[in-house]
């Protein structure tokens, strides 16, 4: 792996893999078939072309979006690899640009869109594709069978080029990974790599709804400046927060299907150009966000099951660097999703599972403990208590819940399980309706047992039981609460139950956490201001210049040279070349003068050596006493030998440009600074 290692370096900037990427990368880069399923931010895009770099020929990329394929070419070619796309919004200089790479034998990542392959047999036939990378492999389930049915040819591009295929996914459970081994790997099973689903540097947090425009509006406020997602439970939504943001006076948009296709492009370029837009969205605004420094994510309405929740915070912190969530929730948003999977088309048997989905949503929501610990335990995953969310920052209030638990499930038996949570909270809190009296009851043992309690402290209890599994709606009784085999011990005073009392109670103001700390705020933002005036001047996204974890280094180890300035993660060879003299003349007043060969060295152990090599060159320019003909070594020179180290004569007379006569005078002391070196 040092071929990647040195690549990982001196390309992307990063000291170090992820977890699991150096497996990935080895697999892909030795043409194994390869299915990885990691999560959101976790660097999928990396464990594709990093293996384009190590490889011969051309690394084929099927992605699905034109937003997608523009951005990471965009990234690509701002770190220094040729990489191109042919999409229809192309220019006519784009493509024969990428035709004229593809001639040289330049060009190492070709991104095309499924519908592109038939069109383009003979051109990939000669391009010497020797890889293929499907990007977002799921879509090859969840879009091949109806709108997108060029998804399912891409197992018989494979075969008829020969090549090895690499498929990434952040969303595959078992059923899609199936038919993804199907469709592209003719059922034979690829090599699969399980991530895990953790992304500790995102901060969870729930409340309950209390007034949810202004929780909305207040923790966007504690996030002045910052890149931001609001998701919103319907599109009229979207527009009445964004304008509720916009009259705070920040930066806001909405985005949802029923816009017009270029008015929904051009929130996309605003978001991906723009530091500190909040964008007001449904579901709609998904897969094609790959800004990496987006900040935050809130939920302004519960979102649809567990899984579509892990998905939506993915959105946030895919740099790596801290990034918070917000989620709010409330019993019309309960009401909104229970019927939604109650009016689906799907069997009862797939419809309760449903439901039990939704209730591992709620559970998460009313978690007692932290809530890392339950999101991963719900995919399999055990974890320590995290620190770095909302129940860890501050402990929820808690009580023995098993009397009241077992009074509304003794008020769901005796109603014989067929009411919904308003009229069981009637009969317990002793609220003669019409409906009550109708049915008798106001005459049952439990009609009234509750009355201590006020009817919104037994719709917290009901949630919290619903977040526990106990009960479940029933779809064939329009909702009505049943009971779970787990609540029976409850019932049987066999098990306790314990629930949250700040549960029930107006939630907090949210608090920002910060970035960096107080002494480092004032230099972060020189950085970002340098940032977004090189990206405007050269029209990109200021993310693609250097992202927000890079600019959290620079602020809080304040590189003073160039050599200090490569060890910041992110700050690759190109990137140093081209910025890192702006970045440290707001750091540090300025940078030193380094010759181009020496700064191709920053950051690396051979950057040192050819320090050493130049000095002892110095001392021996007129020879060991001094009076010899001057005679020096170029740059490149030093450079090639500063890289291999040789450890003999015979190795170092390789060296391009160094004479017999440069030989027997700097050769035993080049050796020796290589030696200490090595």
């Amino acid at each position: 792996m040092t071929q990647a290692q040195d690549l990982l370096r001196s390309v992307f900037g990063f000291d170090g893999f992820r977890p699991g990427q150096a497996e990935i990368v080895e697999a892909v880069a030795d043409g194994q078939p390869m299915l990885a399923i990691m999560p959101t931010g976790g660097g999928k895009s990396l464990c594709y072309q990093l293996p384009a770099l190590m490889r011969e020929g051309v690394t084929l990329v099927i992605s699905p979006l034109i937003a997608l394929m523009r951005d990471q070419v965009r990234a690509l070619r701002a770190a220094g690899v040729e990489a191109g796309a042919l999409t229809s919004s192309n220019t006519d200089d784009e493509t024969a640009a990428v035709f004229a790479a593809l001639d040289a034998g330049t060009l190492r990542l070709l991104y095309l869109a499924p519908e592109r392959l038939a069109s383009s047999e003979r051109l990939l036939a000669r391009a010497g594709v020797s890889l293929i990378a499907v990007d977002e492999a799921h879509c090859v389930s969840q879009w091949g069978h109806d709108f997108r049915p060029d998804y399912l040819r891409i197992g018989a591009l494979r075969r008829s080029m020969g090549v090895p295929l690499a498929a990434f996914t952040a969303t595959a459970d078992a059923e899609t990974r199936d038919e993804i081994v199907a469709r592209l790997f003719d059922g034979v099973a690829p090599t699969l790599f399980l991530g895990g689903f953790d992304r500790p540097n995102i901060h969870l947090a729930f409340q309950p709804k209390d007034k949810p425009r202004d929780q909305i509006l207040a923790f966007a406020a504690a996030r002045k400046g910052q890149s931001g997602i609001v998701y919103c439970g319907t599109r009229a939504k979207t527009e009445s927060l964004s304008a509720a943001l916009g009259a705070q006076g920040h930066s806001a948009a909405f985005y949802h299907g029923g816009m017009d296709p270029a008015d929904r492009r051009a929130v996309e370029t605003r978001f991906a150009a723009e530091d500190g837009l909040i964008v007001c969205a449904t579901i709609a605004f998904g897969m094609g966000v790959d800004k990496p420094d987006i900040r935050w994510v809130a939920h302004a309405d519960l979102p649809k099951s567990i899984e579509s929740y892990y998905q939506e915070i993915g959105r946030a912190g895919r740099d790596g660097a801290p990034a918070e969530t917000l989620t709010l929730y409330g019993p019309e948003d309960i009401r909104l999703r229970r019927s939604q999977i109650d009016e689906g088309a799907a069997p009862n048997d797939r419809k309760q599972a449903d439901h039990g989905r939704l209730n591992a949503l709620l559970g998460l929501a009313e978690a007692l403990g932290c809530r890392r610990q339950v999101l991963l335990g719900y995919f399999g995953e055990s974890h320590d208590p995290c620190g770095t969310c909302d129940l860890c920052d501050r402990p929820p209030e808690t009580f023995d819940g098993t009397e009241p638990v077992r009074m509304a499930l003794s008020a769901i038996l005796r109603t014989d399980e067929r009411f919904g949570t308003g009229h069981l909270v009637d009969v317990l809190v002793g609220r003669a309706t019409d409906k009550v009296r109708a049915r008798n009851h106001d005459d049952l043992p439990t009609f009234g047992v509750g009355k201590d309690r006020t009817a919104r402290d037994w719709q917290a209890i009901f949630r919290q039981m619903m977040g526990r599994d106990l009960v479940r709606p029933d779809p064939e009784r329009h909702g009505a609460l049943r009971m779970t085999q787990a609540a029976r011990p409850v019932l049987r005073g066999e098990a306790s139950v314990e629930l949250r009392r700040d549960a029930m109670r107006t939630p907090d103001r949210p608090v920002a956490r910060a970035l960096v700390s107080d002494e480092d705020a004032p230099l972060l933002s020189a950085l970002k201001a340098k940032r977004r005036a090189l990206a405007e001047a050269q029209g990109w996204p200021p993310y693609m210049i250097f992202n927000d974890k890079t600019l959290i280094e620079m602020a809080e180890t304040r590189p003073a040279t160039l050599d200090d300035m490569a060890r910041i993660g992110g700050v690759g060879a190109t990137k140093l070349e081209r910025y890192g003299s702006a970045f440290l003349d707001v750091i540090a007043g300025g940078a030193e003068e380094m010759h181009p060969a020496r700064r191709k060295l920053a950051g690396r152990a051979a950057g040192g050596v050819y320090d050493r090599l130049l000095s002892v060159q110095g001392a021996l320019t007129r020879g060991p006493d001094g009076t010899g003909k001057p005679m020096s070594c170029t740059a490149g020179t030093l450079r090639w030998i500063a890289e291999r180290q040789p450890g003999s004569l015979d190795e170092l007379a390789r060296a391009p440009g160094l004479s017999a006569p440069k030989l027997d005078r700097f050769g035993a002391a080049f050796l020796e600074v290589c030696r200490d070196g090595a």
